[in-house]
């Protein structure tokens, strides 16, 4: 065994006896490590109406990341900007028209991966085929994102179902306002995260999901340049190695065709190196440096820094509290059909 793994290993039994176990493949949470469900969820809610749910999504999802692990940061994403606007409801499954456009044609949207969109299609396809009627779009996607982390190195733990799909999806201006930009300051990202539930702790580990991922040119590169001039501009709080690559990466201003990996050391793996390189300022996104502005939010970025393990089980709090945000459950909303469209008999329907 790795040396890395046996420390791991020791914080876990002595620091989080009651919370967590490890295994050979990572950090495993169980339910009674958790937060009792939302009202309307429940840890057993597909036990009796879908008992292959699960073993179905990964019987898609499996071979799908081991062609291509890269997809696992897109579901991961999906996900994210799913319960962040109008709460964890599958709304930003929904494709909309130019005349009324979907949350996936809103401005933060616009770079959510095409394929993963269509894993969860292959996968409401699957399920479908064995339990018609019964899954919804928003508990697929959950479990999506959940696997994926898992698939990439990260931690496993379970995940409370029962969602229902909404009706429509949100504005334009929904979007805008709750999902975060690349370019916020902390106070900025408090500002969207705190409303929610979440706390400073709660917002730094979610931000470690972007230990995998990408990032296009344009998303990062007000820090390298003035947006509106196209001069260069030095980041003080950007390493110079760094800054060298990005400029050779990024030749110019508002590029969205280039890009690069969000963890410079280990792009494909959820692990603690995206809060390494916060400290040692190899982050691409000026609201990833940003955790490092304030005394507070260092402090939490150090400590997981320090134990993988620490950051894993933070970071499993932090995303059960976001897959049951403002849930629709019971007669609320409906169950899909397919995932893109609400089923016919609800088109034009105003409760969510």
């Amino acid at each position: 065994m790795k040396k890395s793994a046996v420390i791991s290993s020791i914080v876990c039994v002595f620091v989080f006896v009651s919370a967590c176990i490890i295994s050979a493949n990572g950090l495993v949470v169980h339910e009674h490590d958790l937060s009792k469900p939302a009202h309307g969820l429940s840890w057993t809610f597909y036990k009796d109406s879908c008992p292959d749910l699960e073993d179905i999504v990964k019987s898609i999802l499996e071979p799908a990341l081991d062609e291509d692990i890269t997809q696992a940061a897109g579901l991961l994403r999906l996900h994210f900007h799913d319960c962040f606007v109008q709460g964890c409801d599958g709304s930003v499954l929904l494709t909309g028209t130019a005349s009324n456009p979907s949350e996936q044609q809103a401005t933060p949207n616009l770079s959510l991966r095409a394929r993963a969109l269509q894993l969860i299609d292959e996968i409401k396809t699957a399920v479908e085929a064995s339990c018609s009627g019964l899954v919804t779009c928003a508990d697929i996607l959950a479990l999506a994102a959940r696997d994926s982390v898992a698939k990439a190195g990260g931690p496993k733990y379970p995940v409370p179902l029962g969602r229902r799909d909404s009706l429509k999806f949100a504005s334009q201006s929904a979007v805008g306002s709750n999902i975060p930009i690349p370019t916020s300051n902390l106070t900025v990202l408090m500002s969207i995260f705190g409303p929610k539930g979440f706390s400073l702790e709660d917002m730094v580990a979610l931000s470690g999901g972007h230990t995998i991922g990408i990032a296009h040119c344009n998303s990062f590169d007000n820090r390298l340049y003035n947006k509106k001039t196209g001069k260069k501009i030095v980041d003080p709080s950007l390493a110079n190695s760094l800054a060298d690559d990005l400029y050779s990466l990024c030749p110019t201003v508002n590029n969205s065709v280039d890009f690069t990996n969000l963890d410079v050391q280990t792009p494909n793996a959820f692990d603690k190196k995206y809060y390494l390189n916060v400290q040692r300022n190899q982050v691409l996104f000026t609201s990833d440096q940003a955790l490092y502005t304030e005394s507070d939010s260092a402090e939490i970025v150090d400590s997981f820094a320090s134990s993988q393990t620490v950051f894993y089980k933070k970071f499993v709090h932090g995303m059960h509290k976001m897959g049951q945000l403002d849930v629709l459950t019971g007669k609320k909303g409906e169950i899909r059909s397919i995932c893109s469209a609400p089923n016919s008999e609800s088109v034009g329907h105003s409760e969510l």
